[in-house]
């Protein structure tokens, strides 16, 4: 018999961070076959929850439903065929929605081990934004030790993990940003440029004048056009989000079918770079198998670099569930370092 209460945030349809509908007094879920429970210690606000809120992420579910991309806990209970070794596990699980909630089914196969010595609040900043980081620098660009490269917000929560696992490999970085954080990024050996002060492309071209080996840009909208500027031959674009059209009205599909097809188009060009979308969903075309194997493998190597010192956690806030609207607002608000953490 369970005796706890489940409590979860619901995402009604499109409204303000007001209109989030904090739920208590449900049944905790049970695991089906395969599954487990995992009680939530930590979830967090990503960019694909604000999104969501304005209805503008490119595969949200239809409303009304609990928002939460990521989430670290503990396993409570198993289902049928799952070893019962696992209870008591801390685990993080990656789940696109649902992770706003106290108790969380995912499949067995979907959660992956946190090692004991990492805080929950602290994996949880490193789920979603460690797998995209680590996938997008050493599997989409596969940069070498003595590359350069330009990551775009390189304060923000993959950015701040994508420029430490760079520095870390022995990678030269160029940083964009807002002023206020360009001291912080100098101290980490980042070269920070402001994105708002006019002709980017040249301003990198002055610190890399060969251009640079890769790209890591969020930002989409007509400013991609700067960013494939900057590549060196053979040099990589990964795009990885429409920041820009956050706030547009009409088709929420469109921006990103029009990004990814001027990617396409500049693939075909005989320049020698490359031009890619990537989604850390992209690779279940891979197999379930080999995506949740890859998925492990990788969150381990950035837990492993955690561990080291490679990365430090950039925890922004932590606040309770059903303090949701004020972490959805802070995590707008454009003032903040790091991620916004969710607990029980």
């Amino acid at each position: 018999m369970h005796t706890e209460q489940l409590v979860e945030v619901i995402l009604p349809g499109v409204v303000e961070p007001e209109g989030l509908q904090v739920r208590h007094g449900g049944t905790v879920p049970s695991p089906g076959p395969g599954q487990v429970v995992i009680r939530m210690e930590a979830t967090g606000v990503s960019f694909a929850e604000q999104q969501m809120r304005r209805g503008r992420y490119f595969d949200q579910p239809p409303y009304p439903f609990v928002p939460g991309y990521d989430l670290v806990g503990t396993v409570t209970v198993t289902g049928a065929g799952v070893g019962p070794d696992l209870v008591g596990r801390r685990v993080a699980a990656l789940v696109k929605v649902g992770g706003w909630a106290s108790h969380v089914v995912v499949d067995a196969a979907d959660a992956v081990a946190v090692p004991d010595r990492i805080g929950a609040a602290e994996a949880e900043t490193l789920v979603l934004n460690g797998i995209t980081a680590w996938q997008m620098l050493h599997r989409k660009a596969r940069v070498r030790p003595g590359g350069t490269i330009v990551v775009h917000g390189a304060n923000g929560g993959v950015g701040s993990v994508l420029v430490q696992l760079a520095l870390a490999t022995g990678i030269t970085v160029i940083g964009t940003a807002s002023p206020r954080h360009h001291d912080t990024l100098r101290a980490q050996g980042v070269s920070p440029l402001d994105y708002r002060a006019g002709d980017l492309a040249a301003r990198v071209r002055q610190l890399a004048p060969g251009g640079v080996d890769a790209v890591f840009d969020h930002v989409g909208g007509r400013g991609i056009v700067d960013s494939w500027r900057m590549l060196a031959p053979g040099g990589t674009l990964v795009s990885y989000g429409t920041a820009a059209t956050r706030d547009d009205q009409g088709s929420k599909q469109w921006p990103v079918l029009k990004l990814i097809g001027r990617l396409c188009w500049w693939n075909v060009l005989p320049n020698g770079r490359h031009a890619s979308f990537f989604n850390v969903w992209a690779g279940r075309s891979l197999g379930k198998d080999r995506f949740r194997a890859r998925l492990r493998e990788d969150l381990a190597e950035v837990f492993a670099a955690l561990q080291r010192g490679d990365i430090t956690p950039r925890i922004a806030a932590r606040l309770p569930l059903d303090r949701a609207a004020d972490a959805v607002r802070l995590a707008e608000s454009g003032t903040i370092a790091g991620k916004v953490v969710l607990t029980p």
